[in-house]
């Protein structure tokens, strides 16, 4: 590949992630509609089984939403049975969730399918290129934080 300036590798990106990115996501939303969860719901899991039981306003801060979509989201959630409301003992006000087992049997089978997706994706690459990859993708993850 030859030299590209800043702008042409951009205008490069620009062209050829949004087509990864809906390859990709197309692969793992056939499952998220499978089980019937959106994927903003299935963000909110992850962070539920990340973090553990979480404030309503910190879940609407963590994805970007008013606290309005999140408690539809949550109502969502509940409804199907992989959350449930917890309320904070300290203050009536608080409104806290919590995922089921039914919610942390979700996540896991998600991070399994995403995993097998990833691997059938960068299987094509040598395990060279693949730690090539990964190693930029960190210290561009790295670099943002700064």
């Amino acid at each position: 590949m030859r030299n590209l300036s800043l702008s042409e590798f951009a205008e490069r990106i620009s062209e050829i992630m949004p087509v990864i990115s809906r390859r990709f996501y197309k692969k793992v939303t056939g499952e998220f509609f499978r089980m019937k969860v959106t994927m903003s719901q299935f963000v909110i899991l992850e962070i539920l089984s990340r973090d553990g039981e979480s404030r309503m306003t910190d879940l609407a801060r963590g994805i970007g939403v008013s606290t309005a979509a999140i408690t539809g989201m949550a109502d969502r959630l509940v409804r199907d049975g992989y959350a449930v409301r917890v309320s904070d003992p300290g203050d009536r006000r608080i409104i806290k969730v919590d995922l089921t087992s039914k919610g942390s049997k979700l996540v896991k089978k998600m991070r399994d399918h995403r995993k097998q997706i990833v691997s059938k994706i960068f299987g094509v690459l040598s395990e060279a290129e693949r730690e090539k990859y990964l190693e930029l993708l960190l210290t561009i993850r790295d670099r943002l934080k700064e």
